[in-house]
């Protein structure tokens, strides 16, 4: 519960009504206060964090100005809503967020009728608020709609096409430009400079306006506002909200406000985990590298000795571990901003000019770039190497960043060859196997740390499309791909099976499985994806396909989406740890099932 005596304002806010009750004089003190309890409460959690400092005074101003939840308030990138969340009824519970039954880490329709639409990803509002306008309107319902856009957002092109849309369509919408200069790295390419003229107060006499750009396309631009000024934004906000038609109003916020070592450090406080607010965040005990770190390293490595390497990402220069590439390389290194399409395609071009180009993406962040993925890159059989962070189960960033996907959505795209490396050496020989393959080649790769197997500097390659059998045993043949190799050893240690590290995805090792379903009763293929179309079903595939009867059990993801909690939570949720795949395959072959009887070998990986 909050602390009434230290926040004796925000204590009194159950709802935005509530924050309506309040004089102007008195929302910045309450700002102060909102600022300070969501230092405290996410310093003791963990979560996303500069965004939300950045926005207290324009979420108070929008909900002050608004009829919220009468009046729409769509929110960008949805980091930037725990403000919101805060003074929408879940102040007490913002402790909880992204842990297992609590708040969810992003904005969801479900959770509060605050939430007009559900945002993970980035460049959606303009879209979702113009939809919701044009409804209403239809309708004849006179409630506001507004779209809050920034951190980056802007540089989606799903944002341009809505505002293109939008300034044609003369419906009743306001989009606010949070404009802070950053995503999650700082903001890239031309349309930061033109923001950057017009928060330098640039009036355009040796040019256009910089504010021509909105106003072309058919917007009343108004601004730019200081976004930390709250007498400021609530009169900017009383005026656009007396227009009609649409509007954007440009205002300009610090990431990170109001904590210094976050506005010195904004990238390294985007995110965070939990840290005391007197010491700032500390460096913590080094474990096994992760896998970011592992690509981060690689890439590099490969840099040095191809000079053709050249490494693409989509604003996660951070997320991806390229930090080292981009300053070691930086003439080898593109920031394209959030625009997932563009990237791929991007890369499709560098490909036929000889450059083979690596694009360093997160599983669910390429489920926007598909379609390029399939008519720019494997339709025309381009070089191109997609680095795929976050695959699987990923964990308290819930269901918007959850890689359930990738094995289904990538194997049925021709010329793709698709990899799941069971540890961090693996992943490493799979980026050389795939940057050296001369077509479209996909490796996915989980989030956080490795197994702890010593890395191997030489850029090995492996044999192409052959799996590993790491255990020798009888009756039973799991057949895992990725991380779940390692429970898969646990559990066929235990009865006496046969477990094989798969590795490709895509092609599938035919004559081992062959080879195999002739010395075997059952199969049992493990994958943390989507058992609909994933690696499992592969495997079926191709024993229908050679006519050869063999009980399967197929264990992966489940066909939901899987809610915010911890990486191991989801998976024994999912039955993929060790106990729940020894349950599912007792549960299935009770009478194949034996335990060891010690007669079994375990072979040496390869």
């Amino acid at each position: 519960m909050i602390d009434a005596v230290r926040h004796p304002l925000l204590a009194r806010i159950e709802s935005p009504a509530d924050l309506r009750k309040l004089p102007d004089s008195e929302l910045p003190a309450l700002a102060a206060e909102l600022r300070g309890y969501l230092i405290e409460s996410v310093a003791s959690v963990g979560g996303h964090f500069g965004a939300g400092l950045g926005v207290v005074e324009l979420t108070i101003a929008l909900h002050y100005r608004y009829d919220t939840p009468y009046d729409r308030i769509v929110w960008d990138v949805g980091h930037q809503g725990y403000p919101h969340k805060i003074l929408t009824g879940r102040r007490d519970r913002i402790t909880t967020i992204k842990t297992r039954g609590g708040l969810a880490p992003f904005l969801r329709r479900a959770e509060s009728e605050y939430d007009t639409f559900g945002v993970g990803h980035a460049s959606t509002s303009i879209s979702a608020a113009l939809g919701m306008a044009i409804a209403l309107q239809r309708r004849g319902d006179p409630r506001n709609v507004v779209a809050v856009i920034g951190d980056g957002a802007l540089t989606g092109g799903m944002a341009y096409e809505a505002l293109n849309h939008a300034g044609g369509s003369g419906a009743d919408l306001l989009v606010v430009l949070n404009d802070n200069g950053m995503s999650i790295s700082e903001n890239v390419g031309g349309l930061d400079r033109t923001l950057a003229r017009l928060r330098a107060g640039e009036s355009g006499e040796s040019g256009p306006h910089p504010e021509a750009l909105f106003e072309e396309l058919g917007f009343a631009y108004a601004g730019p506002v200081d976004g930390h000024d709250l007498p400021a934004l609530l009169r900017a906000l009383r005026e656009t909200k007396q227009r009609r038609g649409p509007r954007l109003l440009h205002v300009v916020t610090t990431k990170g406000k109001g904590y210094p070592p976050a506005e010195l450090a904004q990238i390294d406080y985007h995110a965070v985990g939990r840290f005391d607010p007197a010491r700032g965040m500390t460096r913590g005990v080094a474990g096994p590298p992760t896998y970011s770190e592992v690509f981060g390293d690689w890439l590099c490595d490969m840099a040095s000795e191809d000079p053709r390497l050249v490494a693409i990402t989509p604003a996660m220069r951070e997320g991806s571990g390229m930090e080292r590439f981009s300053r070691e390389f930086p003439e080898r290194y593109f920031d394209v901003a959030i625009a997932e399409q563009h990237a791929v395609t991007f890369a499709a071009g560098m490909a036929c000019e000889g450059a083979k180009p690596v694009v360093a993406i997160y599983s669910t962040f390429l489920q926007r770039g598909y379609d390029q993925l399939i008519h720019d890159v494997a339709l025309q059989n381009l070089d191109v190497t997609f680095a795929i962070d976050r695959a699987g189960v990923v964990g308290p960033d819930g269901p918007t960043h959850a890689g359930s996907f990738d094995l289904s959505y990538l194997r049925c795209v021709p010329n793709m060859i698709v990899m799941a490396p069971a540890d961090e050496n693996e992943c490493r020989r799979m980026l050389a196997t795939g940057f050296r393959f001369g077509g479209p080649a996909a490796i996915r790769y989980p989030r956080g740390g490795g197994c702890g197997v010593a890395i191997d500097p030489v850029l090995r390659e492996l044999p192409f499309g052959k799996a590993e059998v790491r255990r020798h045993g009888r009756r039973i043949a799991l057949l895992a791909f990725g991380c779940v190799v390692a429970p898969a050893e646990t559990v066929a240690a235990e009865l006496d099976a046969t477990v094989v590290n798969m590795r490709f995805v895509k092609p599938l090792d035919e004559a081992l499985l062959v080879e195999l379903a002739r010395s075997h009763e059952a199969f049992v293929s493990l994958e943390d994806n989507a058992l609909a179309g994933g690696a499992g079903s592969a495997i079926g595939e191709l024993l229908a396909a050679r006519g050869i009867e063999m009980p399967l059990l197929q264990l992966g993801l489940p066909d939901a989406f899987l809610e915010h909690a911890t990486r191991e939570e989801l998976l024994a949720e999912a039955g993929l740890d060790a106990d729940g795949i020894r349950r599912a395959i007792l549960a299935r072959f009770p009478r194949l099932a034996i335990r060891s009887s010690g007669r079994s070998s375990t072979a040496s990986p390869s």
